[in-house]
């Protein structure tokens, strides 16, 4: 090896431990940021989870105050739908003599149906609600339906018609009720429409 190459090897090895020091002090500086950028992240979420906390709280205190916003809302629902089936009580063409809301109770079952409309040889049970979720069809034809027919056996001899009535209802779901044989009813306006069962 020459005078010249000896003397240029420790100028190349100190050139590659100033690169491998830049690229380190690089690394450094840019893993600080991320943490800054994490830490700050770390507290954003913490004030909004805070703030979540504030609107939760506030929101529990309107509903103990209003009695809850579901339950007022379903009140207003089965209001408007018995006002106005009392004032007009007809639902696809058959007229009845009587609307009422019932609960009873027998041999340890227990259930309420959110309104009744009966007359000598028809029964309709309306399943009332604000806004109108799978769920609701579910239980309407699963519980209540077979709930009824075991709680009130003097209406065997009746048609029995099942509906759900809402304000809201998804065209999915309106689609589903009917195939299955219930009748929807929903708020239009000031009015009902009724959307008969397609069997």
């Amino acid at each position: 090896m020459t005078d010249e190459e000896q003397r240029g090897q420790p100028a190349d090895r100190n050139g590659a431990h100033a690169r491998i020091d830049a690229i380190l002090e690089k690394i450094a500086i840019q893993q600080a940021k991320a943490e800054v950028r994490q830490r700050e992240a770390d507290a954003r979420h913490k004030e909004a989870g805070v703030r979540q906390a504030k609107i939760d709280a506030k929101l529990t205190r309107l509903e103990e105050m209003y009695g809850g916003g579901g339950n007022s809302q379903g009140a207003a629902a089965e209001e408007f739908y018995h006002d106005s089936l009392k004032a007009n009580p007809v639902l696809v063409g058959i007229r009845f003599d009587v609307i009422e809301k019932r609960t009873r109770s027998h041999a340890g079952l227990e259930d309420e149906f959110d309104l009744l409309l009966i007359n000598s040889r028809d029964v309709f049970v309306l399943e009332v609600k604000y806004k109108a979720h799978e769920k609701d069809l579910e239980r309407l034809l699963n519980r209540k339906k077979p709930d009824f027919q075991r709680l009130f056996p003097e209406y065997g001899d009746h048609r029995q018609h099942f509906a759900l009535a809402t304000f809201h209802i998804d065209d999915a779901l309106k689609a589903a009720a009917r195939e299955q044989g219930v009748i929807v009813l929903q708020r239009k306006g000031d009015v009902i429409e009724t959307l008969p069962a397609d069997h």
